[in-house]
């Protein structure tokens, strides 16, 4: 699997080298479903779809198990359906011009005025109930 896996990670060396971090991922998912013909599946319903899935994939690597168990059972397949989550959702964030980086710095930034650390520090309440 390695190898073909290594084969496959040749198709992307005509990629900018320039691009980094989630900016490089999603040029090689998309050069990955361009060359499969792929696009023509990815609207946003059917992503948010199979992000939905294969999250739900990830959930049943951990059902009736501790975490503790879970992970060190199931370690390689939880790494992969989280790889499968992160693609889709990285497809449907450019499908839909949504910068993800920028949208989590502005989700970090709301999420420190509803939770003040002085009111939530070693609480799991919700921001409704503190």
């Amino acid at each position: 699997m390695t190898v073909l896996w290594s084969m496959e990670l040749s198709l992307f060396s005509n990629l900018d080298e320039e691009v980094t971090g989630l900016d490089h991922l999603i040029q090689k998912l998309i050069e990955f479903r361009d060359q499969r013909n792929w696009k023509q599946f990815h609207n946003p319903k059917d992503l948010v779809i199979s992000l939905v899935l294969e999250a739900g994939e990830l959930l049943e690597l951990f059902q009736w198990k501790s975490s503790e168990q879970a992970v060190l059972e199931k370690r390689d397949d939880i790494e992969e359906e989280m790889a499968d989550v992160l693609m889709y959702l990285l497809l449907l964030s450019n499908e839909l011009g949504i910068d993800l980086e920028q949208a989590v710095i502005d989700k970090i930034a709301k999420n420190v005025k509803k939770y003040p650390e002085s009111k939530s520090y070693g609480s799991s309440k919700k921001y409704t109930d503190l």
